[in-house]
């Protein structure tokens, strides 16, 4: 029998099947589950919840052929296959299964106290599961990025959880649930970079971060909230102009451009998650030894101290200022290299490939640091448009500066380590064509002839340590060069009171800061544009073949 449905009451009655079906099944436990903590409660309403999705399962099918299907609509096209049980079965018990673990993690990041709370929260992910079953009836190919959803979500939740375990439980003095949290921690992070394929990937990236940006905005001050979000439109408009600008070396896929670009902004979580450690003095106890973070600039200054005894005064505060920045650059470039490794080795074809998505990673750091850091684009929103009166120009020069300069730091420095991570990733082709040319290696034969290793992989790990080694001290020496003037005693503004000369020569009209301006922003476009156009960076040395939906093979050209 076909159950046929009129246009205005399939939407009305697609939402009461979803909303009362599992409503149903957590009506009575979630109250004590929240309370009580009573685990058998919870198995009996999860046994209870998998028989009804089970009975329920053919008549949620039948409801959403009805509303999905209508000859009138089908224009001679070929019928979309209906949704089997066992697919509506798996939104069921994933969607279950997400709020189940939310109830558990999201107690102290979300408001979920009593029964409202719960049932909130249960709403919104029966609306959620109902969306996910009406997208794979539609679209043919909407089970993936349900799948990627899913997954997203999942990770959020399980990370913020840990992270609220972390900082607010008695979790860091346990060296068993330590370990534990690591390991749940690392693998949940490797997650996020599954052997997918690229708009799959995005979705995974793209979800998760939505995940935390809500989470981020909910437990912001109310006067903060606002601020924040405006702060993610403004950054986001020099992020696209950025973006548009080095895609045109280089037609890329879009769900390439966005995976990176996501992978980007992932790759600022440890620099803040360490950055969190220190302010919030946690130590980590494990069961041989203990962890205690410190700030880079204490870190700095012990080695000055004990190592360097013969230098003080200037010398050791412009030292320290130096390896603390430098640290810095440690922490985020390889983070940036790590994500860029793991989520665009495979669509890489080219040297400039390498070089074009590693600058979209960077832009992506630079996006999310410009929300995230509070002294950025936040601080410029209250400065200069909420807490006075507002104040465009110093909002938009303050803007103009941090999107064109910084982000600059980070393209350059990234695009570098990009150029020599494509190096290092086609080293054979790379190697054979220079000894075509007559060229020598010299190196790279020199350790082969001695340790015998093969050549190829010397090549590789010497590109890649160059390449990291020039984008930690690119990164270091912008952040020094900025902060220089106010570590000197005298607080100099040009260069002409930078060397004691008077107000009226040629030199004080040269601020200081323009040397660091120039160079990267100047230096910098003159560098990479002709690395772009370099023959060598442009020719294809490699492609993909996709032979299944979530598995990629790499062969080699």
């Amino acid at each position: 029998m076909t159950l046929r449905l009129p246009h205005r009451s399939a939407g009305l009655l697609q939402g009461l099947c979803i909303a009362l079906l599992p409503a149903a099944a957590h009506a009575q436990g979630t109250q004590e589950v929240l309370e009580g903590d009573n685990s058998i409660t919870a198995a009996i309403s999860f046994i209870a919840f998998v028989v009804l999705s089970l009975v329920f399962s053919r008549l949620w099918l039948h409801i959403l052929q009805a509303v999905f299907r209508h000859p009138e609509e089908a224009d001679g096209e070929e019928p979309q296959a209906p949704l089997s049980p066992k697919q509506v079965l798996g939104i069921l018990l994933g969607t279950y299964g997400l709020f189940f673990l939310a109830l558990n993690n999201l107690e102290e990041a979300f408001p979920l106290e009593g029964r409202m709370g719960a049932l909130t929260l249960g709403l919104l992910f029966v609306i959620a599961g109902g969306a996910a079953l009406a997208a794979e009836q539609r679209f043919r190919t909407a089970k993936q990025y349900v799948f990627a959803a899913m997954i997203g979500t999942a990770l959020s939740i399980l990370l913020l959880g840990l992270q609220q375990s972390l900082f607010t439980g008695h979790l860091t003095s346990n060296p068993y649930l330590m370990s534990l949290f690591v390991l749940t921690a690392v693998l949940a992070w490797r997650c996020l970079f599954g052997p997918w394929n690229a708009h799959i990937k995005a979705t995974v990236l793209g979800t998760f971060l939505l995940w935390i940006g809500v989470y981020l905005t909910v437990n912001d001050a109310p006067d903060i909230r606002m601020a924040r979000i405006l702060a993610g439109v403004v950054a986001l408009i020099p992020a696209v102009i950025w973006c548009s600008f080095f895609l045109k070396y280089h037609a890329q896929r879009m769900s390439v451009v966005c995976l990176m670009f996501f992978a980007g902004m992932l790759s600022t979580a440890p620099i803040l998650f360490y950055d969190k450690l220190v302010r919030s003095g946690a130590e980590l106890q494990f069961f041989f030894f203990r962890i205690v973070p410190e700030n880079f600039n204490r870190t700095s200054s012990i080695f000055v101290s004990g190592n360097l005894s013969g230098i003080t005064g200037v010398k050791s505060t412009l030292l320290i200022t130096l390896l603390s920045f430098l640290f810095v650059g440690v922490v985020e470039e390889c983070s940036k290299f790590w994500v860029m490794k793991k989520s665009g080795t495979q669509f890489f074809s080219s040297i400039d490939d390498v070089m074009q998505l590693s600058i979209i990673v960077a832009i992506g750091f630079a996006f999310a640091e410009n929300i995230i850091n509070p002294t950025y684009f936040t601080s410029f929103v209250q400065d200069f448009l909420i807490r006075n009166d507002p104040q465009w120009g110093g909002f938009l020069g303050n803007v103009m500066g941090r999107a064109i300069l910084t982000n600059m730091v980070h393209i350059v420095s990234t695009g570098v380590l990009g150029y020599f991570f494509g190096l290092a990733l086609f080293a054979g082709p790379y190697i054979r064509e220079v000894r075509r040319k007559g060229k020598v290696l010299w190196l790279t034969e020199g350790i082969h002839t001695l340790l015998r290793y093969p050549a190829k992989l010397i090549f590789r790990r010497q590109m890649v340590c160059v390449g990291l080694l020039l984008a930690v001290f690119l990164h270091g020496l912008f952040n020094f060069l900025v902060t220089f003037p106010d570590i000197l005693p005298s607080h100099p503004a040009t260069l002409a009171d930078l060397f004691g000369q008077s107000h009226g020569s040629l030199l004080s009209f040269v601020p200081l800061l323009m040397i660091p301006s120039l160079f990267y922003v100047v230096g910098g476009f003159w560098l990479l544009t002709d690395l772009f156009y370099k023959k060598e960076n442009m020719k294809e040395r490699g492609h993909l073949v996709t032979t299944d939906t979530f598995v990629n093979e790499q062969v080699t050209a």
